[in-house]
């Protein structure tokens, strides 16, 4: 039975710059680029050499603890380098994409006579396999669990982020396949979340409960609908996927190819005309950003939304998961005596010095600034108030920090993920890594836990 999710704890951040609701393509990428960073906590054991050509879909590399999870190339072309770091650890592989991709044929899938376990094998052969994750730990999923449910938002609440109504509009057929193998994966149901206004192009999904959102932010996150929905306890596990890797797993099974494209809202108030482009994963974002034109040279581009994403050059290469990239005034500057005046040009929850609560419909134009230094804890009571999960966030941080695992257990680290804490890091006056401190935590217990 469908749950309908209603959240009054959040912050809605309206910022400007909202991509239109205008689709262009963007030029051909000359390079692609896969970081093993991308997935959590995987040492990547290579398949093919430097140099070698590849094909879309083609695997290249394994996860070095478990040979069945395989990464694929998301373009035919040639694998010019393999970066490396400290230790040797690989940092970057980097493909010389061909004018015109070529794909492994993977054969269609007879959805109706493939059971759990052969779809299974299938997404896991085909290189899909990464586009679930799972909680506890927020990794890629162990195949050889099985999730008491999983969970796919189609609903986005984060600042500028893409609106999955219409990146998804057209791609019905996919994401039923998706769905529906899906579904053969868990003992428990799909949940999927979607706008509780508007047209979703998930409203007649097939297999699946459908669960109508609405509230601030983070009520678009998927860790705030498994809280609300099936929260999990000790020793249970859910997948989650996002909503436009569905596509990409749905339109494998129907056709057999591995394509790789992303649609992406490029977006943030130092780009002039912000729209959607459809590109590929691990693109040159160059290739978008300046076709849409730079308002000022001292931006800072975010491969993802300004609260969880990562800060990338604009001749850096799109992230694995990401479909939002943003651009926003870098912050560098600093204000004279801005401690000690009326603020009506920020955001804040709180009515002490800013005035954002008169107006709260305004879009604010904000640059990176962090209006302050890093400090000790301040307990102000304000996490609570940006908080929908059911558990107490500063002394799941404090948890964290002193690496005390029975606590951590205890107040429900078991169902965060470190993007389920960009609101409070957000308000946060200490300017606490909180994001940081809930990855290290989940690292920890997952090395002496999971």
């Amino acid at each position: 039975m469908s749950k309908d999710i209603k959240i009054k704890k959040g912050l809605t951040i309206n910022l400007k710059g909202e991509a239109e609701k205008t689709l262009s393509k963007a030029p051909r990428s000359r390079t692609f680029a896969i970081r093993p960073a991308d997935f959590h906590l995987i040492t990547p054991k290579m398949v093919v050499k430097e140099g070698a050509k590849v094909q879309a879909g083609e695997t290249i590399f394994y996860s070095k603890s478990n040979e069945a999870i395989k990464f694929v190339s998301p373009v035919s072309g040639t694998l010019t380098a393999i970066e490396r770091g400290a230790k040797r650890v690989i940092t970057r592989l980097l493909i010389e994409g061909d004018s015109q991709d070529t794909f492994i044929d993977n054969g269609t899938a007879n959805l109706t006579s493939m059971n759990g376990e052969s779809i299974k094998q299938h997404l896991l052969a085909t290189g899909c396999w990464p586009f679930i994750k799972q909680r506890p730990y927020d990794v890629v999923a162990n195949p050889e669990n099985t999730p008491k449910a999983i969970f796919v938002s189609g609903y986005t609440t984060a600042p500028l982020a893409a609106d999955l109504d219409f990146t998804l509009k057209g791609k019905e057929a996919e994401l039923q396949a998706a769905v529906t193998a899906l579904s053969k994966l868990t003992e428990g149901a799909v949940h999927i979340g979607i706008g509780a206004d508007g047209s979703s192009p998930f409203s007649n999904c097939k297999d699946a409960l459908l669960h109508r959102v609405k509230g601030p932010h983070p009520a678009g996150n998927v860790g705030t609908q498994i809280a609300k929905i099936d929260p999990i306890n000790k020793g249970e596990t859910v997948w989650t996927i996002a909503a436009q890797d569905l596509v990409i797993i749905g339109e494998l099974l129907l056709t057999g190819k591995f394509n790789a494209d992303r649609v992406i809202a490029l977006s943030g108030s130092s780009i002039k005309t912000p729209k959607y482009y459809t590109t590929k994963i691990g693109a040159e974002v160059s290739t978008f950003v300046y076709d849409s034109g730079l308002t000022e040279e001292n931006v800072r581009v975010i491969s993802g939304d300004v609260l969880s994403g990562t800060q990338i050059s604009p001749k850096q290469h799109l992230g694995y998961y990401a479909n939002t990239v943003t651009v926003i005034p870098e912050g560098d500057d600093y204000e004279f005596f801005g401690w000690n005046k009326p603020v009506f040009n920020k955001i804040s929850p709180s009515r002490a010095m800013t005035f954002s609560w008169l107006t709260p419909k305004k879009k604010y134009e904000l640059d990176t600034n962090t209006n302050g230094e890093h400090r000790a804890f301040v307990v102000t009571g304000n996490y609570e108030e940006v908080f929908p999960l059911d558990i107490y966030p500063l002394q799941t941080l404090k948890a964290c920090m002193v690496e005390d695992l029975d606590a951590m257990e205890a107040l429900g680290m078991y169902e965060v993920a470190p993007e389920d804490f960009a609101l409070t890091e957000f308000i946060c006056v200490s300017k606490q890594p909180h994001q940081q401190i809930i990855r290290n935590g989940l690292d920890l217990m997952y090395k002496e836990i999971g």
